[in-house]
């Protein structure tokens, strides 16, 4: 890809966020009503080419079954409030009502309080006895210690998620997760990231990963490009992953590793132009929060919100535009791409032509940058 440059000394590639492109039609169309979103990763198979974002302003023990039986791919936080506190209702109604002045202090408070691991084996349980397909978080720092707990629990999927994950963490103060041992050593598909470039996602490949979570501080509660002065462009970054993928294809001699895109997805057009960019699933945050059974009560945070020493996020206010089932199947309640999300995916896959995800990632896309007014 050219270079620009950005002064006599630096020179830089020119990097696409979603907003940048446009998927264009083709010669065929197609009824809707026969497109499927279908996809699966490892043996498990889903409806919805989506996954909850493991994050308590949307998942809860309930919403995530729910979600589940509605044919995504829910993914609870086990560092969260729900491994934190017995009841957590309390505190999430002091989250969702502090004033955004208060929101960065009194939830650092509220996480403060320790992560207790019958409440991982709990939780997790009680998703598993609703027949829903089991999937929880934790971030790199967290894995060491909690993983037996969470195996021992019966997780189908482990999802290891942090702002940025690389398979080469260097660190003099403390022995670093060692992803490819770990992973070979594990009896369950492991997802991984997040990652936003080609090279990185190529080596969480090779750690054994069953998916690549793609994305660097793009959602809609990071502050992650204003505090670190870091981004990474969601169309270029999703493309580069599923470069990456392909490459890895070839040398692994045909070992296919998901890739999710996971940041700045918040509308149906955001997904519909994921996919096309080359994702197998899209993990969503924001989107989710604005359901009515959302634990955030029309508030969103991540845990970056939060960190004791550096905050890269913020309580945000999405609001409520309908209930799950409304926000995924419809029928959508306005024109805004936050109601009916997958039929807008099959309603653009139908529009170009194509029947199924992995022949949508073909679709023709043009440059055409967003112009707000």
């Amino acid at each position: 890809m050219t270079e620009i440059e950005i002064g006599k000394g630096k020179r830089g590639r020119r990097a696409y966020s979603l907003d940048d492109i446009a998927i264009v039609p083709s010669r065929r169309t197609r009824d809707p009503r026969e497109v499927s979103t279908s996809w699966q990763i490892d043996a498990y198979h889903f409806d919805l080419p989506v996954m909850a974002a493991p994050m308590d302003s949307l998942m809860s023990p309930a919403t995530a079954i729910a979600f589940g039986k509605l044919g995504g791919l829910p993914v609870l936080d086990l560092e969260g409030l729900w491994t934190r506190y017995e009841e957590p209702e309390k505190q999430l109604a002091q989250i969702a009502t502090c004033s955004p002045d208060e929101a960065t202090a009194r939830m650092r408070e509220i996480y403060s309080e320790p992560i207790k691991p019958e409440l991982i084996t709990a939780r997790l349980k009680e998703i598993r006895d609703a027949g829903v397909t089991v999937a929880g978080a934790l971030t790199p720092q967290r894995t060491q210690e909690h993983w037996r707990t969470v195996v021992a629990a019966g997780v189908d999927l482990f999802v290891i998620r942090g702002t940025t994950v690389s398979a080469e963490h260097v660190s003099g103060a403390s022995e670093p997760l060692n992803l490819k041992r770990f992973i070979y050593e594990l009896d369950v598909p492991v997802i991984v990231g997040g990652a936003g470039t080609y090279t990185a996602a190529l080596h969480l490949m090779r750690t054994g990963a069953a998916g690549v979570l793609v994305g660097f501080g793009g959602g809609a509660a990071h502050t992650t490009r204003r505090t670190l002065g870091i981004h990474a462009p969601m169309a270029t970054a999703i493309s580069d992953v599923a470069a990456a993928r392909r490459d890895y294809l070839d040398e692994s001699g045909g070992r296919y590793v998901h890739v999710i895109a996971d940041g700045g997805v918040g509308t149906s057009g955001d997904i519909v132009k994921a996919v096309a960019c080359g994702a197998d699933a899209v993990m969503l945050g924001a989107a989710l929060a604005r359901a009515e059974e959302a634990p955030g009560r029309g508030f969103h945070w991540g845990p970056e919100a939060h960190h004791s020493q550096l905050p890269r996020g913020e309580r945000v206010e999405v609001g409520t535009v309908g209930s799950l089932e409304q926000i995924l199947d419809g029928p959508g309640q306005s024109a805004e791409g936050t109601t009916n999300i997958m039929g807008a995916l099959k309603r653009a896959m139908a529009t170009t032509g194509y029947s199924d995800l992995k022949e949508f990632q073909r679709v023709e896309l043009v440059v055409a940058p967003y112009q707000r007014s």
